[in-house]
């Protein structure tokens, strides 16, 4: 089966998926891989600008037709590595014929799995305002920490003063969020945007972060018919 990518969603973060499913596939050479095929549209509107406001450039039209070029190339399972751009997710679904992975699903699904009941969500605030993950969470009985106003912004510059602008991450920044969860008590945090991803790496401490991307990746893996490597 061959997989899908709508990417460009960042680019960095497409790049780093790619990366993420040749490294975790189970393969002894070339031809054991994983056929992906990718459009990548950096001209896609910002999610987050439209979710909030501050556009009225709407990006699903350009996720629509991405989906469409891949479903007529022959994809027969679609992965977005952008959280945000699940926030279409239903209406994405309604207008393609192909299965599009829900990352968002997938993660709660491993926070089941590792029976964390509290969880912080470190996202961009399109997310976090569509509220794609508390939903998700308290359907399954898993209580959400979302983060206040001045965490959000801090949230905000990693992803983009620092990440997306191709700085190097502030280890301040983020030691001031991880802290933030901590004292509310969450288990686990969420890096629920794909940018957020490449923090790992980096040379910050990432104990007790769970990588929305990296879970979709394996999904992705699964889901094309393929193993994960270390999984029976």
């Amino acid at each position: 089966m061959k997989l899908g990518i709508i990417g460009g969603l960042g680019p960095m973060a497409t790049v780093y998926f790619m990366e993420m499913i040749t490294d975790l596939t189970k393969a002894s050479k070339d031809q054991d891989h994983i056929e992906m095929i990718v459009i990548s549209n950096p001209k896609t509107p910002d999610r987050t600008a439209f979710i909030l406001g501050g556009s009225d450039e709407d990006p699903l039209p350009y996720i629509n037709d991405s989906a469409e070029i891949l479903e007529k190339s022959g994809a027969d399972v679609i992965a977005i590595p952008c959280i945000t751009a699940h926030c279409f997710h239903g209406k994405l679904c309604r207008n393609t014929k192909v299965r599009v992975l829900n990352a968002v699903d997938e993660t709660v699904a491993e926070l089941q799995r590792l029976g964390i009941g509290k969880a912080g969500i470190m996202a961009t605030e399109g997310t976090v305002r569509c509220e794609i993950f508390q939903d998700a969470f308290r359907k399954h009985d898993i209580e959400p920490v979302v983060p206040s106003k001045d965490i959000q912004k801090d949230i905000m510059d990693l992803i983009y003063k620092d990440i997306k602008a191709g700085e190097e991450p502030s280890k301040e920044r983020f030691d001031r969020i991880m802290s933030y969860f901590g004292d509310k008590g969450a288990k686990m945090v969420v890096l629920g945007c794909t940018e957020l991803s490449l923090l790992k790496k980096t040379d910050l401490n990432m104990t007790g972060t769970i990588d929305a991307m990296e879970i979709l990746a394996r999904a992705a893996i699964r889901a094309t018919g393929y193993k994960v490597k270390g999984e029976d």
